[in-house]
């Protein structure tokens, strides 16, 4: 489960605050939340700001075809970064392109009909994948609802495991403060397969970290079935059969709650 955290980079002074705030990342972002006439300014201002952050550090920048793409990718060249994310990722000849530039694992972030139709080789290209939904519905002119979203997030989900990389990023939660909407929204994400979630607010994170988290009841069947399957003969649990699966899902299960925890 990766919880990143997205920062202005505008803002540069929220940085440190956004690293301890218990992200697994921070994103410091050079797209959306940066008004186009103070990107080269918020750009210019990131090597001091960055070099003394002891967290993971991902840099947004703009989508290639845009007048900020070349400039964002030389900045982060230069920069202490963990990775580089990508807007609106739509090939994977670009995401190839970033990373080599970069120097750093890119994250491809899917937000258009035209990236969701190159997924198998953005997957193949990138080191992981983040789902921009917001932009995504905007692009198909389609509602922002779970059903709505389901078949993107599933594909979404079948690339990465086929491309052998981790789960992607879920898409962000506009809503800060209603916590039950917050954790349900990333039990969603679980339950559809993705492997973690782009926050916008620090506020965000406690709700999403329990979203993530496995249940008291889950937790308690993995623990059962594990067990019970430490004889290696076939045995039953809650009447039913354990396998091989159960069992693959079990562990899942348990890993889970160690990486929320």
């Amino acid at each position: 489960m990766n919880l990143t955290l997205f920062v202005p980079a505008d803002r540069p002074e929220r940085v440190a605050k956004a690293a301890a705030a218990g992200a697994d990342a921070v994103i410091v972002d050079l797209e959306d939340a940066v008004a186009p006439d103070a990107r080269d300014a918020a750009r210019s201002g990131l090597a001091d700001a960055l070099g003394a952050i002891d967290a993971p550090l991902i840099l947004r920048i703009n989508a290639a075809g845009t007048e900020w793409f070349d400039a964002d990718l030389a900045a982060a060249a230069a920069l202490p970064l963990s990775a580089v994310m990508l807007a609106k990722a739509e090939t994977g000849e670009i995401c190839t392109h970033v990373a080599k530039t970069a120097g750093v694992p890119v994250f491809a972030l899917v937000e258009t009909a035209r990236g969701m139709s190159s997924l198998d080789e953005i997957a193949g290209a990138s080191a992981r994948m983040a789902f921009g939904s917001i932009d995504y519905v905007a692009d198909l002119g389609m509602g922002h609802t779970r059903q709505s979203l389901m078949t993107a997030r599933s594909a979404l989900v079948l690339a990465a495991r086929l491309a052998g990389h981790p789960a992607p990023l879920d898409g962000v939660t506009t809503t800060i403060r209603d916590e039950a909407l917050i954790e349900d929204e990333c039990r969603h994400a679980v339950e559809m397969g993705m492997g973690g979630k782009l926050i916008i607010h620090p506020a965000q994170l406690a709700a999403a970290r329990r979203g993530f988290a496995p249940s008291g009841d889950e937790l308690a069947w993995a623990e059962e079935v594990l067990k019970a399957a430490e004889g290696g003969a076939a045995v039953q649990v809650a009447g039913a059969m354990i396998d091989a699966p159960v069992i693959a899902r079990a562990r899942q299960i348990i890993a889970r709650g160690g990486r929320a925890a």
